[in-house]
């Protein structure tokens, strides 16, 4: 009943979670690109303290939009604040991160390979590794070196390097790219919070009392212009981690976190490419990098082929254990057929070498799957924490290996399943089971 009760709650979380991400997305893909967009006013405008506007059409309209370069001549009546779709998405984001990788922390988040986390212990070095990287990352934005913008953008990319690696030495490869997502997510929403929403609190608070805003305003608007910019550049990635879940090709690599590098690298740069284009800037180079990055990503990461299995015999041989009831036995038939005690003793050392046995190789690799793999993929799961079976796969006969051979062969070789490794597969029985997969 409780993975019951969770399923309905990752349901809800991650539908409102989606709702507000592409609220707020789309909201700061907006802003940049109006923000870039601007072009030089005329004169009458420019005489109110308008420091740049725009028109467009949509929708079957005119729209005039005009920027101040910080106050308006008086406070609008309604003035809608861009907040709330930050605020919703990490909240939903959390909630989700609850669900799925704390309430089912042995499943989803623990790798008993890399570190033999309790649950506990686990969650408590998550919420660690997220919050301690926000708070680095917090008194950076905060020093002169956050004043320098490429000082400050080079130390942000190789403490991001650092975290995706750490990330992988502590948890699973699955989770490893959500932290990171989170910790990008976290460090957006932190933007909003404690940058971008006070520096408008304060212009604000200055047009109501009808005071000119000063210097220390205007660095407060600054800041939160380029905390506002460096979202725009987070977002791409930020989105690929949240939907890499369903492509455990990327994170199952061993190397994944480097995977996670190459493509953050790729994203940015695309984004730049955009943000320049909004300037009236075309530099194809900046989609021209990350297309051969892409190339080289696609190149890099291939598997190696796979062998399909040789055909095995329909028997195999076992050495039995010799036993006194066994020679005992023995002796009698032999008896029966009237041979001799040398013949009988030949015969004992011929079947302790090899004695041929009724088990066939499917059967055989069905009791694999059926105590490695059908615990969680199966029409009842036996697996706590699971309601359904993950993405609805059914793994309970040959036929269900053979329908979704494809997957089974990319889930087993990379290490994606099982998850956690929740059911100690070995590494022989990975082998086999991925041969047999791929012969089916």
């Amino acid at each position: 009943m409780g993975a019951y009760l969770l399923e309905w709650l990752s349901l809800f979380f991650r539908w409102f979670h989606v709702i507000a991400g592409v609220a707020w997305i789309g909201a700061s893909f907006y802003f940049v690109w109006l923000d870039l967009s601007l072009r030089k006013p005329p004169q009458w405008k420019a005489d109110k303290g308008i420091s740049g506007d725009l028109w467009a059409v949509h929708g079957g309209g005119f729209y005039e939009i005009a920027k101040y370069k910080l106050e308006p001549e008086e406070m609008p009546k309604t003035l809608h604040w861009f907040k709330w779709e930050a605020y919703t998405t990490w909240l939903t984001g959390a909630a989700m991160m609850s669900i799925v990788y704390y309430a089912n922390a042995t499943a989803y988040l623990i790798d008993p390979s890399k570190v033999p986390f309790t649950s506990i212990g686990a969650i408590a070095t998550s919420l660690l590794f997220l919050f301690g990287s926000y708070f680095i990352y917090e008194v950076i934005v905060r020093s002169h070196l956050g004043k320098n913008a490429f000082i400050f953008s080079t130390l942000i990319f190789i403490l991001l390097v650092i975290a995706s690696w750490g990330s992988y030495q502590l948890f699973s490869d699955r989770a490893s790219f959500i932290h990171i997502g989170a910790i990008l997510g976290t460090v957006m929403v932190g933007n909003v919070f404690f940058g971008i929403m006070p520096a408008q609190r304060a212009l604000v608070d200055c047009v109501r009392r009808g005071e000119k805003p000063g210097k220390e305003v205007a660095e407060l608007a600054l800041q939160a212009k380029n905390r506002s910019l460096m979202n725009n550049y987070f977002t791409l990635p930020l989105i690929f981690t949240m939907i890499s879940n369903h492509y455990p090709m990327m994170y199952a690599h061993e190397k994944g976190w480097l995977v996670l590098v190459f493509v953050g690298v790729i994203t940015a740069t695309a984004r730049h490419y955009f943000n320049q284009k909004h300037l009236g800037h075309k530099k194809p180079r900046y989609l021209v990098i990350p297309a051969i990055l892409t190339v080289l990503l696609i190149i890099w990461m291939r598997p190696e082929p796979i062998e399909p299995a040789p055909a095995m015999p329909t028997t195999a041989a076992v050495t039995p254990t010799t036993t006194n009831s066994t020679l005992t036995t023995t002796s009698a038939t032999t008896d029966t057929d009237n041979v001799n005690n040398s013949s009988v003793s030949n015969n004992a050392a011929t079947a302790a070498e090899a004695v041929p046995v009724s088990a066939s190789a499917d059967d055989a690799m069905m009791d694999v799957v059926h105590t490695r793999c059908s615990t969680c993929h199966a029409v009842q799961p036996t697996q706590q924490g699971f309601a359904a079976p993950p993405a609805g796969i059914i793994l309970q006969t040959r036929k269900d290996l053979k329908i979704h051979k494809a997957k089974i062969v990319t889930a087993v070789k990379t290490g994606y399943m099982p998850l956690g490794n929740i059911t100690q597969l070995t590494d022989i029985e990975r082998q086999q089971l991925v041969e047999y997969a791929s012969s089916l």
